[in-house]
């Protein structure tokens, strides 16, 4: 995913949205997949409007643009959801350091582990804050945030299972 599509759907879903209202919209919705800062949300607006995907559609005071998504917009956005193949994440830094663990002493090992399972929760726990923050409805925009939020929840539920299993694995080799 890139913060250009991330953008790009969030004004197709709130046409007129500041970049002010992408910001707090984009932190209560895509900040736990898809992480960015205030800077790099404006500037990636700006490279969206110079590139023809999206326009300004109001221009307020203090500077306050408000942004739609153009036709061509649309259709990149469209594109990139149906077809270009997604890429899967291989990178994980909690399994590459879990793969070297053998090189600590069995009781930090162990420190580690409970403490990728406390992360996990805490992780879980601020997903259960933030759907209770959120006044739900049936726009898209909360039905298929409600799906990625369960998502969130099931996959720390299940790293947190497997980090407790692979735990008692390592106890077991310690006996």
């Amino acid at each position: 995913m890139s913060l250009r599509h991330a953008l790009l759907g969030l004004i197709a879903e709130q046409d007129g949205a500041s970049g002010y209202d992408l910001l707090k919209l984009f932190e209560v919705s895509l900040a736990t997949v898809w992480p960015a800062t205030q800077s790099q949300l404006y500037g990636e607006l700006g490279k969206l409007t110079e590139a023809g995907l999206i326009r300004v559609v109001e221009e307020g005071p203090r500077g306050r643009k408000a942004y739609g998504i153009t036709e061509e917009g649309r259709g990149e956005l469209l594109r990139w959801i149906v077809d270009v193949p997604v890429k899967p994440v291989r990178r994980d830094d909690s399994l590459l350091r879990v793969f070297f663990l053998g090189l600590v002493e069995p009781a930090k090992a162990q420190e580690f582990m409970a403490a990728q399972i406390a992360a996990l929760g805490r992780r879980r726990d601020d997903l259960a804050a933030l759907e209770g923050a959120i006044d739900w409805g049936d726009d898209d925009l909360s039905v298929y945030g409600r799906l990625v939020m369960e998502y969130g929840r099931r996959m720390y539920a299940m790293r947190a299972e497997w980090f407790r299993w692979a735990a008692e694995e390592m106890k077991a080799l310690d006996r």
